[in-house]
Parts: C-alpha cells; sequence; structure tokens
C-alpha cells in the first residue's frame, strides 16, 4: 500500500464511529496465545533531551511524549557505540562493539553473535522489522536475524514508507504475540542539512522542514558550545583529517557570532519533530487495531548527535549529547506512567534485548551479559543495577582500517574517558556538578582518588570481557 491510498484509508477509518472501529479491528487481530506484544521503535541520532518531555521548551513531540506518558523514561541510558553500525550491531546481538568485532561504520565485518530477536522466532512470536537496518549481515537471512516480515528496508530514506509497512504487519490477524521493530532515521538527516549549509551538494532524505528563519530567531548555541581544556588531543585530529569535510563540515564555520550554529539546532528539532510525526501513525495503528492494551513499547534512539555542543556536528565523541539518549519503557499493567528513572545506567547494546525477553517471559540467553531494565521501569525498588557501564568508540581516518579507540566509563556521578594515545589522554568530569562538561577534572590533584577508582573499572570491564583495549595504570 503506498503512502497516499495508506493515508486514505485512515481518514475513512477516523470516520467511523469509534466502537465500529474498535471491534472491527479488535476482532481481526484476536490472538490465543495472551503473552505481550512487543513494539519496539527507534530513531537515528537523538540526544536523549531532544524532546519535550525532558523538559526541552524548543521542540514539541506529542508521540514520545505519548508513550513516556505510559511508561517510564531513563534518563542514564547511553548507546554501545556513538556511530551507527557498531551501535546497531551491538543492540541487536546485546553484545559489546569490541566483541561483534564492528566497531567502526563500515560494513565489512563479521559479525560474532546471534540477533536478538532469533530467539523471539523461536519462542513463537510473529517477528517484524520495518525501516533502517545498517548492520552488516542481511537482514532477509531469517535465520540469523529471526525476522520473518521485512519491509522499508532503504537505509537512509525510508521515514515515509515505515507507518504503512508498521500498518501491514499490525493489521495481520494472527494468533500468536508480536515483535515489531519500527526503526526510522531522523533526526539522521541534520548530517546532510550540516553540508548543505556548508556549500556542499546534498538532500534530505526524510523529507523537507519548513523554511529556515534568521539565525536570531534560533535557539541560541548550547551553554557548553566551547571546547573544555584539556580535551584528549586525538579528537581534533581525528575531526581535521583530510577527506572529513563531509562528515564534519562544522570544522570551517566560526564561533558563536556564526548563526549556523542556531540554524543548525532548530533544524534538527524540525527533524526530531518530523519524525515524531512519523511514529504517531505507527501509534495510532496500534490503537485502531485494538491491540494497545496487551503491548509493551519500548522507544530509543541508536545514538545522539553533537547539536553543537564543544562545537561538534555528527556524533562518534563520548560528549553527553552523542552518547546519551532516550529510552522509555511502556509496558501496560506494569507502568504507572509519567515515571522518570534518574537512577539506573544502561547501555542500550547489552540492556535492550535482556528487557525485551523479561516484558515477553523469554528466558535470557547465557551469551548476553546485560541487564534488563524491565523492572526498574515498573518501579521494582530491587531491580538489578550496573555499577557502572562502558562506552567505546573509534576516531577512524576517513571510514577506512584502524584509527584510535576510545573507551568511557560511566558511575552514578562521574564520566571518565581515557585514549591510548595523544596528548592529554584522559578526561573526568563531575556530571552532578558539570553536566555540560567543561571543568575536566584529570589533572586535579583533589580528584586523584576517583580518577583512580575509574582506571579501575576500566581495567575490570577489560579483564571481564576480553576487551583487547589497553589497560590503565592505577
Amino acid at each position: 500500500m503506498n503512502r497516499r491510498n495508506f493515508l486514505q484509508k485512515s481518514l475513512l477509518a477516523t470516520a467511523l464511529p469509534a466502537a465500529v472501529l474498535q471491534s472491527s479491528t479488535a476482532r481481526a487481530n484476536v490472538k490465543s496465545d495472551r503473552r505481550p506484544n512487543l513494539l519496539v521503535i527507534s530513531t537515528d541520532q537523538q540526544f536523549a533531551g531532544a524532546m519535550s518531555c525532558a523538559g526541552n521548551p524548543h521542540l514539541r513531540t506529542p508521540n514520545m511524549d505519548r508513550i513516556a506518558r505510559l511508561g517510564t523514561r531513563f534518563d542514564r541510558a547511553y548507546c554501545p557505540n556513538p556511530i551507527c553500525v557498531p551501535s546497531r550491531t551491538s543492540y541487536m546481538t546485546g553484545r559489546l562493539p569490541h566483541e561483534t568485532t564492528v566497531t567502526f561504520n563500515i560494513n565489512r565485518h563479521e559479525v560474532v553473535g546471534d540477533c536478538g530477536a532469533s530467539h523471539f522466532r523461536a519462542a513463537g512470536y510473529d517477528t517484524g522489522h520495518v525501516g533502517k537496518w545498517h548492520i552488516p549481515r542481511p537482514l532477509d537471512n531469517r535465520e540469523w536475524s529471526g525476522f520473518d516480515f521485512i519491509a522499508a528496508t532503504r537505509n537512509n530514506n525510508v521515514d515515509f514508507d515505515i507507518p504503512a509497512a508498521a500498518a501491514e504487519f499490525l493489521r495481520k490477524p494472527r494468533e500468536n504475540p508480536f515483535l515489531l521493530f519500527t526503526s526510522f532515521v531522523n533526526p539522521h538527516d541534520i548530517c546532510e542539512w550540516a553540508r548543505m549549509a556548508s556549500g556542499i551538494e546534498d538532500r534530505l532524505k526524510n523529507g523537507d522542514i519548513p523554511p529556515l528563519p534568521p539565525a536570531e530567531e534560533c535557539p541560541g548555541p548550547l551553554p557548553n558550545f566551547d571546547i573544555p581544556g584539556g580535551e584528549p588531543s586525538v579528537i581534533r585530529e581525528h575531526q581535521a583529517e583530510p577527506g572529513n569535510d563531509r562528515t564534519y563540515p562544522t570544522r570551517h564555520w566560526g564561533g558563536r557570532e556564526d548563526g549556523r550554529w542556531r540554524q543548525y539546532l532548530w533544524a534538527y528539532y524540525r527533524m526530531v519533530e518530523r519524525v515524531d510525526g512519523f511514529i504517531g501513525e505507527v501509534l495510532d495503528t496500534l490503537e485502531e487495531t485494538g491491540q494497545a492494551d496487551n503491548t509493551a513499547i519500548v522507544f530509543f534512539s541508536d545514538h545522539g548527535d553533537g547539536m553543537g555542543a564543544h562545537r561538534w556536528n555528527q556524533k562518534t565523541l563520548f560528549y553527553e549529547e552523542c552518547a546519551r539518549i532516550p529510552f522509555i519503557v511502556a509496558w501496560p499493567g506494569k507502568t504507572t506512567g509519567g515515571g522518570l528513572d534518574g537512577g539506573h545506567l544502561l547501555n542500550l547494546g547489552t540492556d535492550l534485548f535482556p528487557t525485551l525477553y523479561e516484558i515477553a517471559g523469554i528466558p535470557q540467553p547465557a551469551s548476553m551479559r546485560g541487564l534488563s531494565a524491565a523492572r526498574a521501569a515498573a518501579g521494582d525498588p530491587d531491580a538489578p543495577a550496573h555499577p557502572f557501564i562502558v562506552v567505546e568508540n573509534n576516531l577512524h581516518p576517513t571510514y577506512g582500517e584502524g584509527g584510535v579507540d576510545g573507551r568511557m566509563v560511566r558511575t552514578s556521578r562521574w564520566k571518565y574517558i581515557r585514549y591510548p594515545e595523544g596528548e592529554d589522554p584522559e578526561q573526568l568530569f563531575d556530571l552532578a556538578l558539570d553536566p555540560g562538561e567543561m571543568n575536566d577534572l584529570a589533572n586535579d590533584a583533589g580528584h586523584r582518588d576517583v580518577l583512580r577508582q575509574h582506571r579501575r573499572h576500566l581495567n575490570q570491564f577489560i579483564d571481564e570481557t576480553n576487551d583487547p583495549f589497553p589497560k590503565v595504570e592505577v
């Protein structure tokens, strides 16, 4: 069904009496297996704070807010690696990037690990994936991926197609519960927008945004616009590499006075709003088919975006805007709605599928070391918690082999960053007092004990996960 026909059908449906609509669609989707359905909704390149339910006054996301009103929003959720291919491969397998061997954005790896959806398929769930894949194993290898229904798979140009494809899946009569992944692209198009704003030819692949207003009418640069002192030298060396003009066109922009930074934020927020509208269409179909009361919804993004913080566009870095993501769990009968969890640390790569398994009542495979967020979402004070999590990255040379690996350790208050080479290879931030990460304490004598403790955490992680990252002297 094309998008026009789908919208016409939706308009016709909304003209019917609600009781008739709910009765007919509910009958079409009656299932004998009453285990909960799972609807997984993801965006691409969305920072945790880029939602109106997170208190951001510069955009309106009524449909993300709609999920948050039904569930629990986790305020300390991080991606496993702040770039598409490693992050997606990690959360689909439940393994860390160095374990999957997919550590940067290139499709030439042999993925290590099973796709988590295959266990749902084996447990009798109807499985579907619509939208962006971007993992270096074929989605249509159903024995590996676990997805039987596949649609709208053009990697970065699919948002228009997803609501209709999701509706086709959701409207199927079935006796079994379902797992449906809907994988949207925006606000990823901010990459293309930055190029266009820099005079580089490109286009917005997932639809135009409203006309750009003058810079003075756009949000001001973020308070942490400047580069913090003591930043590891490998970061700007990576940004300045020849051939990275398309990746980092903003490296040629000026300082705060350059209005493009303000327009960048405005455009980014419009792209978040655009994808929010598509998400609303999927949620509407879920309700119209009478399945919302028995469907848990998990919403997240694969990584964030620099948003101009620290004069950075794109992703890749460990700064909050790039690495911290939205993560919401709405579980009918379990989550009370409108909850905010500010205590549990989550790593999307290891914790997504354990969360889905617990909701569905499927045993977690022994190969996955992650923790489920389901009990925490339901407000269980004894829910399991990570004492710390580790995020990985790779500052690769223009999408080639090699590069410089990095690691980030996040504890309840602190963030520790380590690169194995270059000047100033470490950063330490007190996120309770310095959420913008402007005051690096790695060389502060008063914080030597905190620094050593986080070095020990990193070394523990290296030992426990067989991480090839070099251990650091404590």
